[in-house]
Order: structure tokens, then sequence, then C-alpha cells
């Protein structure tokens, strides 16, 4: 399936807030980290459960954003009704579903289907037992089977499924810039696309806000969301 045209140059509109690319790229490279350090073993296994906390902490905040964030990084506003999913599948999308602005339906899938796997992959470490030296923190709140199951599922088929995702991602990203001569990089970095008329917020497609105080309210968020991480990783205390 062909992506939609490039939009042609014209009006610049703020479509992520600072907030959202931060969570993205701290994100990536939190996965990457954790792959590495799975991968080493041994002494970098200490950071390898940090900064798992550190994804929960990020999931949660995701979670919250998800709620109260910019106009395009609310699930409400980016995930597809299902009539929605079959128009774009069909190539039948109306005009006034914008999906050149943000996510496109498959997209907004595979930001959720993300987000799933993630959260799926930290419960399961939370509570994992290698029967070395790992542990999760939470692993004496379940039976010796269900600590199995979870070690097997984090260090097996969950850790495929995510880089599948992942390449599925980049692959992405790459067939968009190729064929559809448009980069997806650039708006995560900068928060901007170029838009035409069609797409203005003079045509009712509003930006994202991203003042200060919803940056504050960010930062509040996810010291909040950390400070949940922090209570339930003590709860195995």
């Amino acid at each position: 399936m062909n992506p939609p045209p490039a939009p042609a140059e014209g009006t610049k509109l703020r479509v992520w807030d600072l907030p959202t690319r931060a969570f993205h790229w701290l994100l990536a490279a939190a996965l990457v980290a954790q792959v590495a350090t799975g991968k080493i073993g041994g002494g970098a296994m200490v950071w390898h459960f940090r900064i798992g906390y550190f994804i929960f902490a990020l999931l949660l905040f995701r979670l919250a954003w998800g709620l109260v964030g910019g106009h395009w990084s609310r699930f409400a506003n980016f995930v597809p009704a299902p009539g929605t999913l079959l128009r774009y599948l069909r190539g039948q999308s109306r005009g006034d579903e914008h999906h050149e602005v943000g996510h496109s339906p498959l997209g907004a899938l595979s930001v959720l289907a993300m987000l799933l796997l993630l959260a799926a992959q930290v419960a399961a470490g939370l509570v994992a037992d290698d029967e070395i030296s790992n542990i999760g923190p939470l692993n004496r709140f379940v039976s010796g089977a269900t600590a199995a199951w979870a070690t097997a599922w984090h260090k097996g088929p969950g850790i495929a499924l995510l880089m599948a995702l992942v390449l599925l991602h980049v692959g992405a990203i790459l067939y968009y810039r190729v064929f559809g001569k448009r980069s997806l990089v650039l708006p995560m970095l900068s928060g901007d696309k170029l838009l035409p008329a069609a797409h203005a917020p003079a045509a009712g497609v509003p930006a994202a806000r991203d003042s200060l105080g919803t940056r504050l309210l960010a930062l509040a968020l996810l010291g909040a969301s950390a400070g949940v991480v922090a209570w339930v990783v003590n709860l195995g205390a």
C-alpha cells in the first residue's frame, strides 16, 4: 500500500509537543541500552534493572500524557475507530480525518502495540527469576510457575516481538522517506510539520499545545510516575 503523497510546503504546524518528543527519544535510547545490557549480562544487569525502571516510569508518563498532552499525542485523537481504519486501508479516508498531520491509523496501532508490549516486558521483568543471580523486585508475590513463565517470556518471545516492532517502525520510516518523499524523523526532532492549506489551523486542524505550562505539567507527571515506580519496586524490599 502506497503512503499518501507528501504535503507541499505551506503552513508550519506544531504537531509533536516537547514532552512527546522527549519521551520518544528517551525511550529509543533506553531500549538500545536494555538490549545491550541484557546481552552483556553479569554486572551490566544492575543497569538493565535500572533502565527497566526508567522505562516503567516513561510508560506511566505516556499513559498520563495520552490523556492530557498535546492534541496529536492524546489517545482520543489518534487511536482509530474501526470505520476510520477500514477507510484508510481502502484508500478512502475523508479529508477531515487529517491522517497526514499526526499518526496514520496503522501508525497509531503500531504505537499502541509497542506500548502494550513494553508494558508486558516490564511486568514480566518485575517478577522474573533467572535462578542464577537476577530476580525481579516483585518476584515474591508470584508463584514459581508464574515467575518461570514470566522469565521465559521476557527473555524469549517478548524481546523477539519487541525487536520485530522496532524493525517495522524503522522500515516504515525508510519507506515514507524513499517512496513518500516525507521525513518522519525531522518532525519528531523539531515538533513541526509543513502542511498544505487543507491542513492548516484555519481549516480546523489544531496545533499541539507546547507552552512552558504544558512542559512543567509534563515534568510533574514524570516525577509522579517515577514516584509510583519507586513505590512499586519497594513493595518487594
